[in-house]
């Protein structure tokens, strides 16, 4: 079986899209009898970033015209040529919509759609009149001449649901990789800035206004004597960043919260080996794998419950918040009145969580099983919801 994954980055401009769909593809890849391959879309760190695929083939294709559409006629060609059983596509409101029809048409071949998140509530206010356009230009077509969609939870699931789809729904989580704590870690990324006595609340992921780090950070001014530090790791999406930092000045906090920029390899691990608590107050999520990252690390999580995770909650490896600033501020002042002995219980309650449901090879052997289903190969799995 060949699958071909097509999405409209492979890079780390596509956030967590690129990295969850970069590990299923190498995680299938893995499996007897089954071959896959990454098509994207160029951008400005196509060229630092494809290595991390292999042993997956990846292309990527020039864009004409405006980014947002990305429309890139050299998709089209490659994917007939490509010999796939099966294309699985990865985001939406771009061209790879387009080109998945297109290739159908051609090949009668089978797609699965993953919209990741873009389907909820929040995320089709976001910019709505835009997606309206799309969605009666393509997005629709797209979406509803899939063989199966893909949802990463119950409640991605309703929302595919709300937006009028009929199609047969699987639902599988994204997957995480346990990390080797059995190396010495090495220093924190904000060790030259925060004493190490202080405990460190890491947020880690785009600074996009969805995330939340604007109640946040007002919060974080009503407790600024709590003795915590906030260290905020990722890459910058449309000047949030510099907005963020703003705030912090005029709140003065700016001396409590560090920007560290992106963190990638040793200075990643680093930085959730070294965090006392992660947080992600986001208003819309697809399934984070941040989250699922500092699982496996054993740091305690706060989240809301758009993080689309009540594993968490079921587990107790999660502290429930809100975006409401006044609701967060009692939220945080709750959670620094735990114990560290309590905060390391829930952390390790995280790692057990990680390890028996969202290991990678778990996921990546039942979404091969969609993929034979889809094909006519195979039966029918058990996370399949047919449609209405």
């Amino acid at each position: 079986m060949n699958v071909a994954y097509v999405l409209s980055s492979l890079s780390r401009s596509n956030g967590g899209i690129s990295k969850s769909v970069r590990r299923l593809a190498q995680n299938v890849s893995q499996l007897d009898g089954v071959r896959a391959s990454a098509f994207g879309l160029e951008d400005e760190h196509t060229s630092d970033d494809v290595a991390l695929w292999a042993p997956v083939p990846t292309r990527a294709f020039p864009i004409r015209g405006p980014r947002a559409l990305g429309f890139a006629p050299g998709l089209d060609r490659a994917l007939e040529t490509a010999a796939a059983d099966v294309l699985h596509t990865a985001g939406l409101w771009m061209y790879p919509s387009i080109a998945a029809r297109k290739w159908k048409r051609k090949t009668s071949r089978p797609y699965i759609v993953s919209p990741h998140g873009m389907l909820d509530p929040w995320a089709l206010r976001n910019s709505g009149w835009k997606k309206k356009i799309a969605e009666r230009a393509y997005e629709r077509a797209h979406l509803e001449g899939a063989a199966c969609l893909h949802a990463l939870c119950e409640s991605e699931a309703s929302s595919l649901r709300a937006f009028g789809l009929r199609n047969p729904i699987c639902v599988l989580p994204n997957g995480v990789d346990l990390p080797d704590l059995s190396r010495a870690p090495e220093p924190a990324p904000w060790s030259a800035r925060f004493s190490t006595d202080l405990p460190v609340m890491l947020f880690l992921g785009r600074l996009h206004p969805k995330k939340g780090l604007t109640p946040l950070l007002r919060a974080w001014a009503t407790i600024r004597d709590s003795g915590w530090r906030l260290a905020i790791a990722g890459w910058d999406q449309g000047g949030h960043r510099a907005e963020l930092e703003k705030l912090a000045r005029e709140l003065r906090v700016d001396e409590q919260i560090l920007f560290l920029g992106p963190l990638h390899g040793a200075q990643k691990e680093a930085a959730y080996r070294s965090a006392s608590a992660f947080i992600l107050s986001s208003f819309s999520e697809g399934l984070p794998m941040a989250i699922l990252e500092a699982w496996a690390y054993g740091v305690p999580v706060l989240m809301t419950e758009a993080c689309n995770l009540p594993e968490g909650f079921a587990a107790d490896a999660a502290w429930l918040v809100h975006t409401e600033e006044r609701e967060l501020t009692r939220e945080l002042q709750s959670f620094f009145s735990m114990s560290v002995e309590d905060r390391r219980a829930m952390g390790q309650r995280g790692c057990d969580l990680a390890a028996r449901t969202f290991e990678w090879p778990r996921i990546a052997t039942e979404m091969a099983a969609v993929y034979r289903w889809a094909i006519g190969t195979g039966e029918k799995p058990a996370c399949i919801r047919e449609g209405a």
